[in-house]
């Protein structure tokens, strides 16, 4: 049930509030004064706030503004006395959502903050779907006419209505997000959520929590239930970012949601049955992986029954003119156009960071323009000097003058790092050497995590 909070400096008023509401099966904090209050709405930020006008210190005013200043979709109820309706009408110009009198009734208390959740419920539903609709993605949004990609078209095609698992591997920033979204979007659960995680970006710790959700004192801090991404996504899809990350000791719990099609939250005692369809992705060598024991082999064949392969920019450049014109109008410049010269100095370029940077880069290069033709010196340096791959062999391109290798190695382990958003592991595993040599070569030639401004 929904959490409320309630805030007025009479003690007896307060339990009685407390008492109707936890009748009502809603959990219930309290506070004293506004002070406390404010400590423990940033603590829990529940949905709804039942606030006294008059108390010492922090009046109901005060409070109802730093609410709405701090979380604007939160709904207010004020506290009034008797004949004071005016004063409770001014809160209401101020964002409160509706108030009740003392001496109250309790069936009107217990009917303002069921309407009062219903219409929380409701908002928070329609806000979900109105940023499903801007996100939902389809092919309009992955742009790409080279054979390659075509391939990646028809599978997703063939496999988006299905059942199945997908499991789509590709360098970061080569699209994996929006191809899950696309398989999402052309299924028959496409009403559905489609709700993603990263779990590279959650600490190990937490991670269990955030998948499969745990139950109220299951651990120190768990002062209520939460619902894990797995349970948000039934009925939908569930799209595991990085999955190659997931910490060993998680991995057998996420075999068997797969295989049972249910999931137990932390600290409970029993599953819950789940309609959910799993997308994962990952930028690792998921062979290399389950050779060092770090991915479990069972695991990896029940999210691979459709393995999916996003080439990177650099295999498919008769896809760069056309993203390039398609990041144009994206960014409000649709009469842009470049050069023969320019746009082969793109399309020589490697592109490490994928079509991620690519976007970054045409970004860049319409604010700093001249006209509406971009030349090849408007081009930055660094694509400009590129140079073509021959024969899909040749990886460094050296000066005939010569160059320094101490500097070439440099730039070797900055272009690892920042392939690979700066994470020493990813990087040390691209470059196939143990982590604390990539760490002695980063101290040795001063590479600090700084560069990523440059």
């Amino acid at each position: 049930m929904p959490q409320i909070l309630i805030i007025d400096d009479d003690t007896s008023l307060r339990r009685v509030l407390e008492y109707n509401l936890q009748e009502e099966g809603y959990e219930v904090l309290t506070a004293a004064d506004g002070e406390a209050g404010m400590a423990l709405f940033d603590l829990h930020r529940p949905p709804l706030v039942i606030t006294d006008l008059k108390m010492p210190g922090m009046n109901g005013f005060q409070l109802l503004a730093a609410v709405k200043e701090r979380a604007p979709e939160t709904l207010v109820i004020v506290i009034t006395a008797f004949g004071a309706v005016e004063t409770a009408v001014e809160a209401m110009k101020l964002g409160a959502y509706d108030y009740i009198t003392k001496p109250f009734n309790r069936d009107e208390l217990k009917l303002v903050v069921r309407k009062a959740l219903q219409l929380k419920g409701l908002s928070d539903e329609n806000q979900r779907l109105r940023e499903e609709l801007t996100d939902r993605a389809d092919f309009r949004n992955i742009v790409g006419i080279s054979r390659r990609m075509e391939q990646v078209f028809q599978v997703v095609r063939k496999v988006a209505d299905s059942e199945a698992t997908v499991l789509i591997t590709g360098e970061s920033g080569t699209g994996k997000e929006l191809i899950a979204r696309a398989v999402h979007s052309l299924s028959s659960r496409r009403k559905g959520p489609f709700i993603p995680i990263n779990c590279a970006a959650i600490p190990r710790d937490l991670l269990e929590s955030e998948l499969f959700g745990h139950v109220k004192g299951a651990f120190t801090g768990a002062i209520r239930d939460k619902t894990g991404k797995f349970q948000m996504a039934d009925g939908g899809t569930l799209f595991l970012d990085e999955v190659g990350e997931l910490p060993l000791e998680l991995q057998p719990k996420l075999l068997r949601a797969l295989q049972e099609r249910s999931v137990e939250p932390v600290g409970g005692h029993g599953e819950q049955k789940l309609d959910v369809r799993v997308v994962a992705a990952t930028n690792m060598d998921m062979e290399k992986a389950i050779e060092e024991g770090t991915f479990r082999e069972d695991l990896y064949y029940r999210l691979s029954v459709i393995p999916l392969h996003l080439p990177p920019l650099r295999e498919r450049r008769d896809d760069i003119p056309v993203l390039v014109k398609h990041f144009a109008t994206k960014h409000g410049a649709p009469q842009v156009t470049f050069s023969a010269e320019a746009m082969n100095a793109m399309q020589n370029y490697r592109w490490p960071g994928n079509v991620r940077e690519l976007e970054n880069s045409v970004e860049r290069i319409l604010i700093m323009r001249n006209g509406d033709v971009i030349n090849i010196s408007e081009i930055p340096d660094k694509i400009r000097e590129g140079r073509a791959e021959r024969g899909g062999a040749k990886i460094v391109n050296l000066p005939e003058e010569g160059y320094s290798l101490e500097q070439l190695e440099r730039e070797i382990v900055v272009e690892a790092l920042e392939r690979n958003g700066w994470n020493q592991t990813q990087a040390a595993r691209f470059l196939r050497i143990p982590r604390h040599t990539l760490i002695y070569r980063m101290e040795k030639y001063n590479i600090q995590s700084q560069e990523r401004t440059r």
